[in-house]
């Protein structure tokens, strides 16, 4: 019978890193034009794309929640037929919405003061940048352990919410999309509250004398003797 390795375990975090200080890019100054949690960040990480039929879904939701956006567009995963309905959503958008093409710097906005909800993947670089700075989440897991990321996101932490099927399943409708946005930037007073108390136990876990703090200075006396 195999014996089950002892070993002890150490909890250190919520680590993220920090974005680093530089020349201003448009968007950001873009931002800084915003009220305080005025805008929804909408990104899918690095690697993370959509049909292009969820696409338009995607941008008639963010339309109809009448909320301010940023959102970090990556080309469909099939042949782009979204393309000109993009240009005129841009149109129609274009003082309420900014659209990033590929990439973004995620924790320089998410840490913005504008920022008041991340429509997110759920990846968990991404939910941690979202949870140390008190941003709650609209779920939209695509694959590998995302769903379950989600799943203890809404359910358990209690600072998400979720469609109400999969979204790499099936296409998220435009009306349940602006529905989400709504409950988080407009209804979400209790989900902002919850992840702003996750926000304040993470920066206490990291200070001298806390949890992470403690555990990381063990290893560190371990290495050493």
């Amino acid at each position: 019978m195999k014996q089950i390795a002892r070993a002890p375990v150490y909890a250190i975090g919520p680590l993220v890193r920090k974005g680093e200080a530089g020349d201003k890019s448009e968007f950001i100054r873009w931002l800084d034009g915003k009220p305080k949690e005025s805008v929804v960040y909408v990104s899918f990480g690095s690697g993370g794309t959509i049909s292009a039929q969820q696409t338009i879904e995607l941008a008639w939701g963010l339309e109809l929640s009448n909320q301010r956006f940023i959102w970090v567009v990556r080309p469909p995963i099939e042949d782009d037929t979204s393309a000109s309905f993009l240009d005129r959503f841009l149109d129609r958008t274009r003082e309420t919405g900014f659209v990033v093409p590929m990439w973004a710097p995620q924790e320089e906005i998410l840490s913005h003061h504008s920022i008041g909800g991340f429509v997110c993947h759920c990846g968990w670089n991404s939910s941690l940048e979202s949870i140390v700075n008190g941003v709650p989440i609209i779920a939209w897991p695509l694959y590998a352990e995302q769903r379950m990321n989600a799943t203890m996101l809404a359910k358990s932490l209690v600072i998400a919410v979720q469609p109400r099927v999969m979204p790499d399943d099936y296409v998220v409708r435009r009306d349940e999309i602006a529905k989400m946005v709504r409950r988080v930037m407009v209804e979400g007073v209790a989900i902002k509250t919850r992840v702003n108390e996750l926000k304040a136990s993470g920066n206490k876990a990291l200070k001298e004398g806390g949890s992470s703090y403690s555990a990381l200075s063990q290893v560190i006396k371990k290495l050493v003797t």
